[in-house]
């Protein structure tokens, strides 16, 4: 009867490394989508300032 309750606290143990592991992955993930937005606003003017002169090189040469 003990070999039970020892085998359902391995159980246990084991579903709560895996949820620690899943609450980091899941923290790590919100951070780099803080990251990413933070570096789409950072770019996203200078990607607009050369898709409007690439569309004036065009517009000029045609």
């Amino acid at each position: 009867m003990t070999w039970i309750f020892v085998a359902v606290a391995l159980g246990v143990a084991g579903f709560a490394v895996l949820a620690v592991a899943g609450a980091k992955v899941l923290a790590a993930a919100r951070g780099l989508s803080r990251e990413l937005s933070a570096a789409e606003a950072r770019i996203s003017p200078a990607g607009a300032r050369l898709h409007g002169q690439i569309g004036m090189n065009k517009a000029g040469e045609g």
